[in-house]
């Protein structure tokens, strides 16, 4: 109904299902994503949740749809198999605190690595990303229910993009996709349609990326780990307006906005 006129139209209606994440044979979790670029969702999720300590670490990906959901099989090395059965034993009979695999406060705030600074990263690069990610968001257009995240050259240019119905899912699929086609991390910056959560914030870092782009608010706790790890942490970007929160120093500019 618009403006109290009953009518019957069309409709895209953005698609979710549960995405089961099984290593060796054993599952682990499992997520309600958009059921797109699963391969790349499983990668970036083992690598950003700490299961696997890089690419190489992981032998295989199998996506099989089932009429439950769809079941994503991931063969690893022996090390990461091992490591993730004794975070299962752990989990055994007690309560968790709500984050997948976690069952601690201490293993929610885990040590996270110190960032290099961000090489080339500058104001200009974020605004032509901003006016570029908008056209790429084609599954966001069509049903209004999906973020968006994107792995940005330090120029401005978009060479990554992944949407999915959760903004943790969308940046998972983003990390994934760059250990895949073997990106560097300090070539570039992440964009995110979504707020910047901590969680967000944790896995651009554990993904090596010194500069995150939020166009959204952010939460403290996000702010307060970005500014321990060295990574220039900017949201509310939208435009050419933006706000810097941690390490304005990257960007290279002055008070008035101008390149240093």
């Amino acid at each position: 109904m618009r403006q109290d006129v009953l009518t019957e139209v069309e409709d895209w209606v953005v698609e979710e299902a549960a995405v089961a994440l099984v290593y060796n044979g054993i599952s682990h979790a499992v997520m309600m994503a958009s059921p797109a670029d699963l391969e790349d969702f499983a990668l970036g999720f083992s690598l950003s949740e700490g299961i696997l300590a890089s690419p190489a670490e992981c032998y295989g990906i199998e996506v099989e749809n089932t009429p439950a959901g769809v079941t994503v099989q991931l063969e690893v090395a022996s090390r990461a198999f091992m490591e993730l059965k004794e975070r299962r034993r752990t989990l055994a009979g007690r309560t968790g605190c709500g984050l997948c695999g976690v069952d601690s406060l201490d293993q929610v705030c885990r040590p996270q690595r110190t960032l290099a600074p961000a090489q080339g990263f500058h104001v200009d690069g974020v605004r032509r990303a901003l006016a570029a990610i908008g056209a790429e968001q084609h599954l966001t257009r069509r049903t209004g229910a999906a973020h968006a995240a994107a792995w940005c050259a330090m120029e401005g240019s978009l060479r990554i993009v992944r949407e999915d119905v959760g903004r943790h899912n969308a940046l998972d699929k983003v990390i994934g996709a760059m250990a895949r086609s073997g990106a560097q991390s300090g070539e570039g910056f992440f964009l995110i349609t979504s707020r910047v959560s901590f969680e967000m914030a944790q896995k651009a870092i554990q993904a090596g990326v010194s500069a995150l782009v939020g166009m959204s608010a952010p939460t403290l706790a996000a702010v307060d780990l970005a500014e321990q790890a060295g990574m220039t942490l900017l949201a509310f970007a939208r435009g050419r307006d933006f706000v810097c929160y941690t390490h304005p120093e990257q960007l290279g500019l002055d008070r008035d906005g101008q390149g240093a």
